[in-house]
């Protein structure tokens, strides 16, 4: 029997362990530097600890009798490497050195060394996101104003984190977690802390380099990458192919497959590849409804369909080689797909996507109608803005969660004076109960629709959504109102996302609150005025322009403010002389958040400056706003000049 010694800590090197172990011809242990290390490896030996330099290896390959040794620690962690051969030298013991794959980028600032780091960073300004680990934690602390500026991510064990709290970093920089991170992950990360930089090593795309790459690249992130000591080996396949050929070891068993399998609306709707699948697999994950429509009566099964519970319950059940993971519809339309996606390891498993006909394309033939032309969206089990749609698109087809949830809508349609717009409403499709309803919202109304429900809205009459609404759309009773250009401009600078929650602090008529509900369709905005007479108004002009997303808030900030969710975004255009109380309440909720703060007297204008400097506050620009308008007196044009007005963009 071989015996076979591999210096692990990577995922390369996990891989390895596993698959080798599986041969029972051969005798494997792993090394690993921590407890964390051998509790990411499954039913495997594993050893623990630091050997002790190149004579304490050297004693334990002797002492074990181990006939091969294989090297997959990191390809930063050279010391060790060393280590490794000169023991393998002094013992004679064959020796396989697994290199990592480098990976191609550009648009990077590249060092030679970690000590080089921060040179660079103590002659720029802006937040660092830094991904070497903890064990060089300390090399940051040299970077001026690091307990403010340098975020660091570390794995999830007490060690990393003590080590990080005694070299000063405050908790709320230190991000503990276990990778591997998407792409979609990092880019997140980057835009909570509001990264400028973000510091990393080439660890090669197994190593999450090439979705921090393309994390930093899309949120305009400068990347600065630790190049990688000179490493000479076998890559991770060539190590491989010449182990599965000494051992006679199937390469295709070192991975488990997972099948994502989308089954249409179950059944006879399935495709043939979809049942060939599930025919193949020897484990059957999905909703009750979903496995009994699919008619498994001789395979184990499994009902779950939360990413972590499926993960955790393929984790636990190792003697199942082939998981079929069944998704209702289509796996690409509104699916449990995209979550599974993000967490499976595809270094451990082969993953296989196997499309479905979606409840999408199944209503459109049984109505006749194509649906290339259509918007498409969903509120099952999520907030969508669907008077916003219907208002801006003919043909808007949305997935439902239940028969309340359209109620709803067809309720707030006849509110909102769209009753004009073509319903038809498919529900329970494949069973007893199917059926297709069509009429108005106001005869639609109250009905019983079923448990699963799709709807097709078809408007007309499409409004016109545009930034810069005249101000004489508005109705504006006695309340002040923004100027249109002046409007315009703050919303423009607020630069708010569709799914932000904006306030919107002395908002008058609401005409701010209006535009910005435009913008961030998908989010909210609450509508914060003290004045009972003004918040009807701001009732009114929501209907007017349809804006559900506008929550009218009646109360003095900051008070009013206080059940309100957390805001990404704030429009202050009156403060009631409370800006500093304003200011330290959102502070609170949202340390990150984008104010953009109008003034037209001096004294306003001294009151904003005094609260960016008393919290230290992250000056963007300052605008001042000066708006000429025509006036004509017989046949002559003159020109009326507004009251100066002072657009202050800041951040926390």
């Amino acid at each position: 029997m071989c015996k076979i010694l591999i210096f692990s800590g990577t995922t390369e090197g996990r891989r390895l362990t596993e698959w080798l172990s599986s041969c029972k011809e051969l005798d494997v242990t792993a090394r690993v530097a921590t407890e964390y290390g051998a509790l990411v490896c499954n039913d495997v030996n594993v050893d623990v600890g630091s050997c002790g330099g190149v004579e304490g290896i050297a004693r334990t390959i002797k002492t074990e009798g181990y006939d091969l040794v294989i090297d997959a620690t990191h390809p930063y962690a050279s010391r060790i490497t060393e280590h490794i051969r000169e023991a393998c030298s002094m013992t004679d013991t064959e020796l396989i050195r697994v290199k990592r794959n480098e990976s191609e980028y550009d648009d990077v600032i590249t060092v030679p060394s970690i000590d080089d780091v921060p040179k660079i960073l103590n002659d720029v300004e802006g937040n660092i996101l830094v991904t070497t680990g903890s064990k060089e934690a300390d090399v940051y602390t040299r970077i001026k104003d690091f307990k403010e500026r340098v975020f660091v991510r570390v794995l999830p064990t007490m060690d990393s984190l003590d080590r990080c709290i005694k070299l000063g970093y405050p908790n709320k920089n230190i991000i503990c977690a276990q990778g591997p991170f998407s792409m979609e992950m990092n880019m997140a990360l980057l835009k909570q802390i509001d990264a400028s930089y973000m510091v990393t090593k080439e660890s090669g795309d197994v190593g999450g380099f090439d979705s921090k790459y393309e994390a930093a690249k899309k949120m305009d992130v400068k990347l600065i990458v630790i190049g990688r000591p000179n490493d000479d080996g076998m890559s991770y396949d060539d190590v491989v192919d010449e182990l599965s050929a000494r051992f006679n070891i199937k390469k295709d068993t070192q991975k488990r497959k997972i099948t994502l399998i989308g089954i249409g609306l179950g059944g006879d709707t399935m495709t043939i590849e979809a049942k060939d699948a599930i025919s193949e697999a020897d484990l059957i994950i999905g909703a009750k409804r979903m496995i009994e429509s699919s008619h498994v009566h001789d395979k184990a099964t499994y009902e779950g369909y939360l990413p972590k519970d499926v993960i955790d319950y393929i984790e636990l059940h190792k003697d199942h080689k082939r998981i079929a993971v069944l998704l209702s519809g289509d796996v690409g339309f509104y699916s449990g797909a995209k979550g599974l996606l993000e967490v499976i390891d595809t270094e451990r498993y082969d993953i296989d996507v196997v499309c479905g006909i979606s409840s999408m394309v199944y209503f459109f033939s049984k109505i006749g109608k194509s649906w290339d032309d259509a918007h498409l969206i969903s509120s099952h089990g999520r907030r969508m803005n669907t008077i916003n749609h219907i208002c801006r698109y003919p043909k808007v087809f949305s997935l439902l969660s239940s028969s309340g949830e359209l109620n709803d809508i067809l309720s707030e349609m006849c509110y909102y004076e769209l009753n004009d717009v073509d319903v038809t409403v498919g529900s329970d499709f494949r069973t007893d109960a199917e059926r297709f309803i069509k009429g108005k919202p106001s005869e639609l109304k109250g009905m019983e629709f079923g448990k699963l429900i799709v709807v097709l809205f078809e408007n007309k009459d499409l409004i016109q959504r545009t930034a810069c609404i005249p101000d004489d759309q508005f109705i504006r009773g006695d309340a002040p109102m923004s100027k249109s250009e002046v409007r315009a401009l703050s919303v423009l600078k607020l630069n708010c996302d569709a799914d932000s929650i904006v306030y919107d602090v002395g908002a008058g008529t609401g005409s701010v609150s209006i535009e910005l509900a435009l913008r961030a369709v998908d989010g909210t905005v609450y509508a914060i005025e003290r004045d009972h007479d003004s918040i009807e108004l701001i009732k009114e002009n929501r209907k007017r322009f349809k804006v559900p997303n506008l929550i009218p808030v009646e109360g003095l900030a900051p008070e009013a403010l206080n059940d309100l969710p957390a805001p990404t975004h704030v429009f202050i255009g009156g403060s009631s002389g409370n800006l500093k109380d304003i200011i330290s309440c959102i502070l609170k909720k949202n340390p990150h958040v984008r104010i953009v703060m109008n003034a037209v007297t001096l004294e306003t204008i001294s009151e904003i400056l005094d609260v960016i400097k008393s919290f230290n506050l992250i000056e963007e620009e300052t605008i001042c706003l000066s708006v000429d308008r025509t006036r004509k007196i017989g046949r002559y044009h003159l020109m009326d000049s507004q009251d100066p007005v002072y657009i202050n963009v800041v951040r926390g």
